[in-house]
C-alpha cells in the first residue's frame, strides 16, 4: 500500500509534504528493550496489540503485527523508506511494528522504548495529527500503565525524550531556499528557537531532493500544545519564505528557474540510467515546475509517489528481484519514464 500522503491532497501541499507526530512511552515495571529477552518482548508486543484490537474503538480491527526477526530484509527496508519504522527497529531481533491498514498509524514496539506510536497525515495538518496521536495514546493507556513521574513527565530511554515524549515534525519541500543558498541561515534560525532541521529520514540522514523535516528538539518543560504551536508557527514562516523566494525568482530570474525545471523534466523523461540522489534532485525541480504552473501535464501526486517508490527497497519490491546499484539505476529510469509518459 502506498503512503497515505502520496495519494491524498493536503493543506499547503505545494510545500508541505506531510505532518507527523510520534509519542514515546514505556510500560510501568517492565524491563527496558535493551535488556529484555524474546519472551519478555513478545509479552510487551501482545499487551500493546491487545490494547488496541480488543478495544471498542472504530479502528480496532485495522491493525496487523510485523515482527522484525521474521520479516525479510527487503520488507524491512521498504518500511524504513516509507517512514513507518526506524532503521534501528529494522535491525532489531525483538522489535515489531503494529501497522494500520492505511498506514496513518504505526506503532513501533521494543525499539529504544517499549512503545513509539506515530501518526502521519498529508500536508500541513499538525493540529489534526496531534489530535489523532493523542487519541491513540489514550486508547492504549486504557489498559496499560505508562512509566510517569509527576515532576519529569513520561520516562523514556533517551533523556531528550523525557517529559511529553513528543516528537512532532513537518516535511517541507524547499527547492528555492536551497537554490538561493539560504538553507544554512534557515537552519541556524530554526536551531535558535529550540527546533531542529533534519533530512528525509530524520536524525543523521542526508538532505536529498530539497526535502527537510523541521521538528521539536525539547520535550521537557513544555506542554504538548506549546510544542505543536511553536512548530506550527516556525513551519508557517518557512512556507512563507519559500513562497517569497519562488515569486522573486519568477519575477527577476525566470530563465534560470525555467531552465532547471525543463532540463530536469527532459532528463527524467528520457534518461536510461539515474542514481537515487540525482533522481531526487530532478524530481524536486519537476515538482517545483508543477507548483509554479510550468508543467501542466503531470499530477503532483505522481512526483510524490516517485520520490518514495524510486528508493532502492521499493524498486526491488516492485520488480520482485534483488538488484545491484547499476541495475537499480537502469530500472529506476525505466520506471520514471513509464510513470511520466502514462
Amino acid at each position: 500500500m502506498a503512503l497515505v500522503w502520496n495519494n491524498i491532497d493536503g493543506k499547503e501541499n505545494d510545500i508541505v509534504i506531510s505532518s507527523r507526530v510520534r509519542l514515546a512511552r514505556n510500560i510501568q515495571d517492565k524491563v527496558m528493550p535493551t535488556l529484555m529477552d524474546k519472551e519478555q518482548a513478545d509479552e510487551i508486543k501482545n499487551m500493546v496489540f491487545n490494547s488496541i484490537t480488543k478495544s471498542n474503538s472504530a479502528i480496532s480491527h485495522q491493525f496487523k503485527i510485523i515482527d522484525m526477526d521474521s520479516s525479510p530484509p527487503l520488507e524491512k527496508q521498504v518500511l524504513v523508506e516509507k517512514h513507518l519504522i526506524s532503521p534501528d527497529l529494522a535491525k532489531s531481533r525483538i522489535g515489531s511494528v503494529i501497522l494500520q491498514e492505511n498506514e496513518e498509524i504505526s506503532i513501533m514496539v521494543n525499539e529504544e522504548d517499549h512503545i513509539r506510536m506515530q501518526c502521519i497525515l498529508p500536508g500541513f495538518q499538525l493540529n489534526q495529527v496531534w489530535s489523532m496521536a493523542d487519541k491513540v495514546d489514550d486508547l492504549i493507556e486504557e489498559n496499560i500503565s505508562f512509566s510517569f513521574d509527576e515532576r519529569l513527565g513520561y520516562l523514556t530511554a533517551c533523556p531528550t525524550n523525557v517529559g511529553t515524549g513528543l516528537r512532532a515534525s513537518v516535511m517541507l519541500h524547499l527547492p528555492c531556499i536551497v537554490l538561493t543558498g539560504q538553507i544554512n541561515s534557515l537552519m541556524e534560525a530554526i536551531t535558535k528557537v529550540g527546533l531542529t532541521i533534519r533530512g528525509l529520514y530524520g536524525e543523521g540522514s542526508e538532505f536529498v531532493g530539497d526535502l527537510f523535516q523541521i521538528s521539536n528538539q525539547i520535550t521537557l518543560g513544555f506542554s504538548e500544545e506549546e510544542i505543536i504551536s511553536k512548530l506550527h508557527s516556525v513551519a508557517k514562516e518557512t512556507i512563507k519564505r519559500e513562497r517569497q523566494i519562488r515569486k522573486y525568482l519568477q519575477d527577476y530570474n525566470p530563465l534560470n528557474i525555467e531552465d532547471k525545471i525543463y532540463r530536469s523534466y527532459g532528463t527524467l523523461k528520457y534518461a536510461r540510467s539515474i542514481t537515487s540522489e540525482e533522481c531526487m534532485k530532478l524530481l524536486s525541480y519537476v515538482r517545483l515546475g508543477i507548483d509554479l504552473g510550468y508543467i501542466e501535464d503531470i499530477n503532483i501526486k505522481v512526483i510524490n509517489h516517485l520520490m518514495i517508490h524510486t528508493q532502492a527497497g521499493m524498486l526491488q519490491k516492485r520488480y520482485n528481484k534483488k538488484m545491484n546499484e547499476k541495475e537499480r539505476d537502469q530500472v529506476r529510469s525505466q520506471y520514471i519514464r513509464e510513470s511520466l509518459n502514462n
